[in-house]
């Protein structure tokens, strides 16, 4: 009895650790580490590139331009003259301008009411208002401002009588188109176009005689990424 519980059998040798095996896993951990290296990486590169991608869009494809205001023609209707050359009193004097707006965007140029105000040195003889609309992508939209103008405020100036010497009637007309262009919700750009309009009138033929246009803009952008003057 004493000598069986003396007499133990030895563990296999199969069942020890050996340093090969610690080297293996080590190896194994290695391998692993560098497979999700790479895979971050990849991952990395991925978002990188589509950011480019998209900023380069922006820049491009994407990119908003500004609408293009632009005074076709004026004209003058119910001219009614005293002794050919003076305005009757209460007449209905108006002033027709055809304006054309351009968008030559991608994305469709949503503009609210316009305003047109018409000045004779500097004292507001008629004002008008147009209804909103929408210019659709890279298309051109008329319209035909009518303003009427008060006869009685045009007679009262000083200024007149030097203007029927002329034989000419020189006004300005302010119109103001507010709108935005929206691309695709992510960029989105409020565009004010302001038009100034000088018109000299001939009296006697009731003609435009001469005109001259400036146009200012005031953009502003909305962007998850991210005042322009133009004559």
């Amino acid at each position: 009895m004493v000598e069986r519980d003396q007499v133990r059998p030895l563990a296999p040798a199969a069942d020890a650790p050996t340093s090969d095996d610690g080297e293996a896993a080590l190896q194994l951990k290695k391998v692993r580490r560098k497979k999700l290296i790479r895979c971050c990486a990849c991952i990395a590169a991925f978002f990188i590139i589509l950011a480019v991608v998209i900023i380069v869009l922006i820049f491009t494809v994407f990119r908003v331009k500004d609408p293009i205001i632009k005074l076709n023609a004026v004209s003058l209707t119910n001219l009614d003259l005293i002794n050919g050359s003076i305005p009757t009193t209460g007449s209905n004097i108006s002033l027709i301008a055809d304006v054309s707006v351009k968008n030559p965007n991608i994305a469709s140029f949503k503009y609210s009411n316009t305003t047109t105000t018409l000045y004779y040195y500097g004292t507001e003889v008629g004002d008008a208002r147009g209804p909103g609309g929408t210019a659709k992508a890279r298309r051109t939209i008329q319209m035909n401002i009518t303003v009427d103008i008060m006869t009685d405020r045009v007679l009262a100036s000083p200024n007149l009588t030097a203007d029927l010497t002329s034989g000419t009637l020189t006004m300005i007309s302010y119109s103001r188109i507010g709108g935005r262009v929206n691309m695709l919700n992510i960029i989105k750009k409020h565009v004010t176009v302001m038009m100034n309009c000088t018109v000299t009138v001939n009296i006697t033929s009731q003609a435009i005689q001469d005109r001259s246009v400036s146009k200012r803009l005031i953009s502003s952008f909305e962007t998850i990424f991210a005042s322009c003057l133009a004559l």
